[in-house]
């Protein structure tokens, strides 16, 4: 899970880039990079770290243009070295920088494919430098550099690429270049500036971006489709994939996005609060005589849910736990133990929210489960009477394969164990679980157009299907006793 921008402006847009990707930043703090179009030449700089860190004010001077993109890294396909930071770059034909929010679940055949018959070398473990090399060889054959062109070579990445992915590109000549997968897994919205030089564009993973910058939300970019910006601010529109099954990401809205944001015009907020709503009421019908004093959320993005349970079961809202803004969110954290360590340092209990109460946390989701475990023992700690835990999402029992780290199934506290095994792992007193159809009602009642949504981490469909051997391999090469033996390699 990435945060990916691209803009074409009437004046330089290297700031803008830079003030959109620190507002995305939440979904991806491994690493950060730009590229601009400069005249003929690209301006490409990356490196490991937050946006903050990688960008001075001489590397932003650097990056001269009207034309550009942007990308944070959140670590799912590939290592974590300095090598894999976005954009990637390739300079036939005519050059192209690339960056991408996403996973492909066919790399290892698009790989082969690529140097055994396109004659293309790809240097990093990335996916996303194997889909770039796709997009370069499907143009190279195309004759032309014009919209058109770019739309047929964009059909030509759709058959070959199978996967959640969205992608924003500038390839010099003609511009920015923007497309989505046929079945809208990842996110990408389109937005409109008007000045008196002209209109601009932008597309970004989150509409919070463009509420910074000044951007008008126009629409989400449609499944398939793709958009061509060309340096004179000409926008072309084409939906570029056959008609698939309409599948966004649901965990976007359980966890990944901003409260601020919309998407799929759904605002990821009132989902949230949806979801608390319901959650409310599963309690209830499980519990009409319930014992809980207080409803306490594990901060930041499960405030909204927890406080409808609250409101719903008709008791107080508490705010128990104070979280430390300077260490980065803990799932998105390459390494068990980083996320380990980590969750001591972010959070701090308040025990006079806590002594001799029954309280009931509210989470946003339950994963690994280590962080679910050393929170319940803190509240335990503060004087607790009673912790229960609830999840306003149901138990994640799968891998994702679309750009979200949850490759390896023996690490998911809730695969292959009941809901009261899952409790006495994580030494609670009551575990409550949204329900999957509520949670998937939660979102869908913000657009009725959304009857599917990509729920694979609750139960095991995949929309684009994954071959035989896929979901073992991952086991193999992204689980993180597999991350800890390549960084202790080298």
């Amino acid at each position: 899970m990435c945060g990916i921008i691209g803009i074409v402006g009437t004046s330089e847009v290297a700031a803008a880039l830079y003030d959109g990707l620190t507002v995305l930043q939440h979904r991806g703090q491994d690493a950060a990079g730009i590229a601009t179009v400069d005249g003929a030449k690209l301006r490409v700089h990356k490196g490991n770290g937050l946006v903050k860190d990688v960008f001075d004010e001489p590397k932003m001077q650097l990056l001269a243009g009207r034309v550009g993109i942007g990308h944070c890294r959140y670590p799912t396909a590939g290592s974590e070295g300095s090598d894999e930071a976005q954009p990637f770059y390739v300079n036939s034909p005519y050059g192209i920088a690339l960056a991408h929010n996403g996973n492909l679940v066919n790399t290892d055949t698009l790989r082969r494919e690529v140097f055994e018959q396109d004659r293309r070398n790809v240097n990093t473990q990335s996916d996303s430098e194997v889909l770039l090399n796709v997009m370069a060889h499907e143009l190279g054959g195309q004759g032309a550099l014009t919209p058109d062109a770019m739309f047929r070579a964009i059909e030509g990445v759709h058959r070959r690429c199978r996967g959640g992915y969205a992608i924003v590109s500038v390839v010099l000549g003609l511009g920015l270049v923007a497309f989505r997968d046929p079945h809208g897994i990842r996110p990408l919205v389109l937005g409109r500036r008007d000045t008196e030089a002209g209109p601009e564009y932008a597309v970004v993973s989150e509409s919070v971006a463009l509420d910074l910058l000044g951007f008008t939300r126009l629409r989400d970019v449609a499944p398939g489709e793709a958009i061509v910006v060309t340096t004179r601010g000409e926008m072309h529109a084409k939906q570029c994939a056959e008609p698939a099954v309409h599948a966004p990401c649901i965990f976007e809205y359980v966890y990944f996005a901003r409260p601020d944001s919309m998407i799929e015009n759904v605002s990821v907020h009132k989902a949230r609060m949806r979801m608390g709503v319901k959650l409310g009421e599963k309690i209830l019908r499980l519990a009409p005589d319930h014992d809980i004093d207080t409803v306490i959320p594990i901060p930041d993005s499960s405030r909204d849910a927890a406080l409808e349970v609250a409101n719903v079961l008709g008791v107080k809202y508490r705010e128990g736990f104070i979280k430390n803004r300077y260490v980065g969110r803990t799932f998105i954290m390459p390494g068990q133990s980083e996320r380990v360590k980590s969750v001591r340092r972010k959070l701090n209990a308040i025990p006079l929210e806590f002594r001799n109460r029954v309280v009931l946390l509210v989470d946003d989701s339950i994963v690994r489960g280590t962080t679910s475990q050393q929170i319940v023992q803190m509240a335990r700690d503060a004087g607790a009477k009673k912790v229960y835990l609830a999840s306003a999402a149901p138990p994640v029992r799968y891998p994702n394969v679309y750009g979200i780290d949850m490759p390896a199934a023996s690490e998911l506290v809730a695969h292959g164990r009941s809901d009261e095994e899952v409790q006495a792992v994580l030494g609670c007193d009551w575990l409550i679980y949204q329900d999957l159809a509520d949670l998937e009602w939660a979102v869908a009642e913000g657009n009725d157009a959304l009857t599917r949504f990509d729920s694979s981490c609750f139960d095991g469909s995949y929309v684009t299907g994954v071959a035989d051997g896929y979901l073992e391999g991952l086991q193999q090469t992204r689980s993180d006793e597999s991350k800890r033996q390549r960084r202790a390699a080298g």
